[in-house]
């Protein structure tokens, strides 16, 4: 597909492209104005001849505003500044053969570009690649990159979607990082927002009101994916991002606030399909993964390859949404569904979801989700931690801080060796207690309003913890977010070799059977018995028998087949234990 929108290299110079219907007239900002022609529907273009790599350029809309292109494939200045002409085309790629790996294979860890490291950039991550892939960690997850206004964020608040923010270093760095990843064969991720743009430094409204609805998304105006030209932008921002980085999958965030149409193809079938077809051409393996409160399976096939229609995975929140009530105890906001949590943890081991179209009380009272139960178990993400369920917390603090250690072993034993594909955050391969609060660096009245609403959202916690509570706006909060590598206590370095164990055996036994796995069945008894199993794809069964209590307990039967993890057959289970059998 060429691409429509942004400036592009030519064998002459440099093409740009513009789609702006609102605007009556629309100059190219270089040395001088350049007048641009208006094509049929909306499109400003013009090219200039000779026009150096690396040239700034803004877009003036009505003799009134000076803008960066939408479509900015780099902004050095951060979002306000000009946009730089970039040749994706001159990167020297050295894994040149690299076709990237199976999902089954897919053992992921979700980081921040900003916190890996003490750094904060591109480049100082690829010095912990080495330890990712002795971890037995298969895939890099990057939280969003799209430009945003400021020097700290999260990134969902991004405005210019096909532009790496420059406060982690230059396109040719962040290729650089992804260049090395796949020399040691791991996979990266990037994780992308398409339902909403941020509050700061973005311009379509000014030039392409129909960008957006009348409706509103918690984080800002709905985008009108009926426009085509609107949809091609998302479409093709996947695109660059898998093409001109070469990114082996993307996450899509909260896909249920994207806006979808009665009767027609939403932009979430067309980005898949064309990504299919990419894959396709290319004869690569590229993974498209949802997060969807609306627990939507019929979106979902994990077999279905190349993309056709349909994403790869979905991040299963109800999983980590039961572990986390029964390792805490914490039933409130949208913990109070998840009442019986050893159940509902066996369901979402049986077939996915545990909301497959029950009511649920947070979620307005409504049916929530479609039954799962009959696609394959790698389709589902499952994670005890993520940047949501640390960051949303006042104190940003992890589940290390909140349950015994040998509950989360427990918890860890089963999430990295169930049919599932596991997640990591980072640092949780070890055990970090490094808090992941909520940070940004917006000014003014933006910066106030932030805080006006965390204070809104958290009154108990400022009421109970006053000061303690970080301030997203301190460039302190960030700082203290930043991954210690500096050396790990015995603690630690014994959680280390347990998941580097585990992920070993789940290396050897578990992912060269999971093409073609099947749900089985799970229970859970009122002792804290948690039994369960799968058929996998080369006929065996895999099956699990966890006590998640703090007595004795003596199965029942005994397993058929043969233990790889834990204990022998039969055997009286201690309290918070796992055994893991193979075979029969």
């Amino acid at each position: 597909m060429r691409p429509s929108f942004g400036a592009r290299p030519t064998k002459d110079g440099v093409s740009f492209r513009l789609w702006a219907p609102a605007a009556r007239r629309v100059d190219l900002l270089l040395d001088r104005r350049h007048a641009m022609q208006r094509r049929q529907d909306g499109w400003y273009v013009t090219e200039i001849a000779g026009l150096p790599i690396g040239s700034p350029y803004q877009f003036r809309i009505d003799d009134e505003i000076d803008v960066p292109d939408p479509a900015s494939a780099f902004q050095p200045e951060d979002v306000f500044g000009p946009s730089e002409v970039v040749d994706h085309d001159s990167f020297a790629w050295r894994a040149k053969d690299w076709r990237g790996r199976p999902w089954e294979e897919t053992v992921l860890t979700e980081t921040h570009v900003g916190t890996f490291t003490g750094e904060g950039t591109y480049r100082a991550m690829i010095d912990k690649l080495d330890h990712l892939v002795a971890t037995g960690i298969t895939a890099l997850e990057l939280m969003p990159l799209a430009d945003f206004a400021g020097r700290r964020g999260w990134g969902y608040d991004g405005v210019l979607w096909y532009a790496p923010d420059s406060a982690y270093g230059r396109p040719e760095e962040l290729k650089t990082l992804i260049d090395e990843a796949h020399q040691r064969e791991l996979m990266v991720f990037l994780d992308v927002v398409y339902n909403h743009f941020g509050p700061e430094g973005n311009y379509l409204g000014r030039y392409a009101p129909t960008f957006f609805t009348d409706a509103h998304t918690p984080w800002g105006s709905t985008i009108d994916y009926r426009v085509p030209q609107v949809r091609a932008f998302a479409v093709e921002n996947a695109l660059s991002w898998l093409t001109d980085y070469r990114f082996d999958g993307l996450r899509l965030d909260a896909a249920n606030h994207i806006m979808a149409i009665p009767g027609e193809q939403s932009m979430l079938h067309d980005l898949s399909v064309t990504t299919g077809e990419l894959a396709k051409a290319t004869g690569r393996h590229i993974h498209l993964v949802l997060e969807n409160g609306d627990n939507r399976a019929s979106l979902l096939d994990a077999a279905q390859e190349p993309p056709n229609g349909k994403y790869r995975a979905q991040w299963n929140d109800d999983y980590h949404h039961a572990w986390h009530v029964m390792l805490t105890g914490e039933l409130a906001g949208y913990y109070a569904d998840y009442q019986t949590p050893r159940m509902d943890l066996a369901r979402a081991l049986a077939s996915g979801f545990v909301y497959q179209g029950e009511i649920s009380e947070f979620w307005g009272k409504k049916p929530r989700g479609e039954a799962s139960g009959e696609l394959p178990p790698a389709t589902f993400v499952n994670f005890l931690q993520n940047h949501d369920q640390i960051g949303n917390r006042p104190l940003g603090d992890r589940l290390e801080s909140l349950a015994p250690p040998k509950q989360i072993e427990v918890a860890l034993a089963v999430t990295l060796l169930a049919p599932m594909v596991p997640m990591l955050f980072q640092g949780e391969e070890w055990g970090s207690t490094v808090p992941f609060p909520f940070f940004c660096d917006f000014r003014g009245g933006l910066a106030d309003a932030v805080r006006k609403g965390r204070k809104q959202e958290y009154a108990w916690a400022y009421e109970k913890y006053g000061d303690e509570v970080p301030d997203p706006l301190d460039p302190a909060t960030l700082q203290s977010a930043v991954l210690d590598w500096s050396g790990h206590t015995p603690e630690q370095e014994a959680r280390l070799a347990l998941v580097r164990e585990l992920l070993s055996l789940r290396r050897k036994e578990i992912a060269p059977r999971l093409k073609g796995a099947s749900f089985g069945d799970a229970e859970a008894t009122d002792n804290g018995l948690l039994t369960a199993h799968w058929r996998l794809g080369d006929g065996t069964t895999l099956r699990l028998a966890a006590n998640l209590s703090g007595s004795e307990i003596t199965p029942s039967r005994s397993h058929a087949g043969t233990p790889i993890w834990g204990g022998a057959s039969g055997d009286r289970l201690p309290p918070w234990s796992v055994v893991w059998h193979l075979g029969g």
